[in-house]
């Protein structure tokens, strides 16, 4: 017979037709054709194994390799390739672009396995691609801030908490936070390849293959570093695809934050950064605009990447064991994820490659608003007053500054002297900017010699 139904993988036990509505709603070829080239290499692999195993002659396997060289080199180089209205999904398309070219001999490829073995391969081995292209993505980002770091070693910001001014920080300290954040997401992407690289193939539809198949050479084979230990668990295990989402996620948290900075500085209130035109956009009303779309996208993007992730938990929650069609629906939010994660790194560098640091203005705002308080009390305290008492008289001290609306260093010597006798004339050294930031010399301080050994050592571990 010639009908629709046997242009499915699975015809054979059907006689009635399809529901035309309900074939379109089971097709996943739309989006899963994005697998193509990773299932073509894994049945490539699957092949060798099958001749391996004695299932296919040496003539056979030759033959299924070569045509499916010429699939995988017809799909990479004529996107109308794929423009194939009846395929339910790339295997089922590989598959008999395969048998249009070499007939019955190719259907023997899927001998010994199952789309529940393939689909589980072809994600692993397309995510692990991927991650290898965001963890480069990723270091790319960090260069960027290096490189926005040092073309500013001497320019000071506020640091804030609460959003209040709190106490200067060198303006590389504060790319160096967000390089230190990228460096984590760098290990967990690492960590989250080494779970994802692990080969399913061979466990077929759930039970295994009873073809002396031999698993660990296919496994070399596609550079995965072990094989899958339980048939049940490897076809319906979908959890490096949730730990990637969940480091994805953590990822966008990180750049969301870093585009609520860049907003924020922006901004005329603080003034400390200006926006290229190359990143930022205009109003179609308000000629005097400069909105900074680039990194509001990011920000908003992060939503939809935690969306995906909420998605997929849910998805996979009550699934018994093994393979359930529910999981289908993890690859669009998968490439997704992917898509957009790829997308806001590749912008965030951009942006960082395209921001004027207004030093003076940043400079001004770090020198006012007493940001020097925690100084004095630390001065206090080398003195040999408590802590306590030291911030409490501190305390007492700004409460005159701000009556005054004078910052604690214009305050005079006696002025201060009334508040403790400890304070004498190198008080003034002490509240400097440039000793409040050198006393922070210990490891992970903002001390101008510790952040330019910090800007060395980040570039040693890119």
């Amino acid at each position: 017979m010639n009908d629709a139904r046997n242009k499915n993988l699975w015809g054979g036990r059907f006689t009635g037709e399809t529901d035309p509505g309900f074939a379109e709603f089971n097709r996943s070829f739309r989006f899963d054709r994005r697998l193509f080239a990773v299932d073509v290499r894994a049945s490539i692999a699957h092949c060798d194994g099958l001749a391996g195993a004695g299932v296919l002659t040496g003539p056979e396997s030759n033959e299924i390799k070569s045509a499916l060289h010429a699939i995988l080199n017809q799909g990479q180089t004529d996107a109308s390739y794929f423009d194939e209205p009846s395929s339910e999904d790339v295997h089922s398309f590989v598959e008999a672009r395969l048998v249009e070219m070499i007939g019955d001999t190719g259907r023997k490829l899927h001998t010994g396995r199952s789309r529940n073995d393939q689909v589980a391969t072809d994600l692993r081995l397309w995510l692990r691609d991927e991650i290898d292209r965001l963890a480069s993505a990723m270091r790319d980002a960090q260069v960027a801030l290096l490189d926005l770091a040092e073309a500013h070693r001497d320019a000071v910001i506020p640091g804030y908490t609460h959003l209040q001014r709190a106490q200067p920080v060198l303006f590389a300290h504060w790319c160096l936070a967000y390089f230190e954040m990228l460096a984590r997401d760098g290990e967990r992407l690492a960590d989250v390849r080494k779970r994802a690289n692990v080969l399913p193939l061979g466990s077929a539809a759930l039970a295994g293959t009873s073809y002396p198949i031999d698993r660990d050479a296919v496994a070399r084979a596609l550079g995965f570093d072990g094989i899958s230990r339980n048939s049940l668990d490897a076809v319906s295990d979908r959890d490096f695809c949730i730990e990637f989402a969940s480091t994805a996620s953590l990822i966008m948290i990180h750049l969301s934050r870093l585009a609520e900075d860049t907003i924020l500085y922006s901004t005329t209130e603080f003034g400390f950064f200006e926006l290229s035109d190359a990143v930022a956009t205009g109003s179609s009303l308000m000629p005097q605009k400069k909105n900074p779309d680039s990194m509001e996208l990011v920000r908003g993007k992060a939503g939809r990447v935690f969306g995906h992730l909420a998605a997929l938990l849910a998805t996979m929650k009550g699934l018994p064991l093994a393979y359930n069609k529910d999981m289908q629906e993890d690859k669009e939010a998968l490439f997704d994820i992917v898509d957009t994660l790829n997308a806001s790194l590749a912008v965030t560098a951009t942006v960082l490659r395209n921001i004027r640091l207004n030093e003076a203005r940043a400079r001004e705002a770090a020198s006012h608003g007493y940001l020097n308080a925690t100084e004095l009390a630390d001065y206090l305290v080398r003195k040999g007053l408590p802590f306590r008492a030291a911030h409490e008289t501190v305390g007492r001290v700004v409460v005159q500054a701000i009556e005054r609306g004078v910052e604690l260093n214009d305050l005079s010597l006696p002025d201060l002297k009334s508040f403790s006798p400890l304070i004498d004339q190198d008080v003034f050294a002490a509240l400097s900017l440039e000793q409040t930031l050198a006393t922070k010399s210990q490891t992970g301080g903002t001390s101008p010699d510790r952040v330019a050994e910090e800007l060395k050592r980040a570039r040693g571990r890119l």
